[in-house]
């Protein structure tokens, strides 16, 4: 294998690892539907469970332990605020390339959930839609 070859491989990894990174980062901070709950309204329901599960039966009692397990990893996502700038920093420079490689249209970069402005920024056109 050439220089030249091993060289184009490690790019394509490398491009390929921080798209990858930065549309997952963007499927996990995506809000979700309906009301949000604040982590004032979560120790409140927490607390409401606890007292709950001196008297409840044995399987209201497995439902009110993994509603508060839920809480609990909730609330502890909350406290983690992903800060995308970094990894759309680095989507930026390696997404057209990508997705001209790999043949990946401005409507699919969309429907991944990747914004217009972002891909705006990346040059990447609605030309080939």
């Amino acid at each position: 294998m050439s220089t030249g070859h091993k060289a184009a491989l490690a790019r394509g990894r490398a491009e390929s690892a921080s798209v990858r990174h930065y549309l997952e980062a963007l499927e996990t901070s995506k809000p979700k539907r309906g009301r949000k709950r604040t982590p004032a309204s979560i120790d409140r329901r927490l607390a409401a469970i606890e007292s709950q599960l001196a008297n409840a039966d044995a399987l209201t009692r497995l439902h009110l332990l993994q509603e508060q397990k839920d809480l609990l990893d909730e609330r502890s996502r909350g406290n983690q605020v992903k800060d995308l700038s970094a990894l759309e920093k680095q989507f930026i420079k390696v997404a057209k390339a990508y997705g001209e490689r790999k043949g990946i249209t401005y409507g699919t970069w969309r429907a991944a959930g990747v914004s217009a402005a972002v891909l705006q920024k990346a040059e990447i056109s609605r030309a080939r839609t």
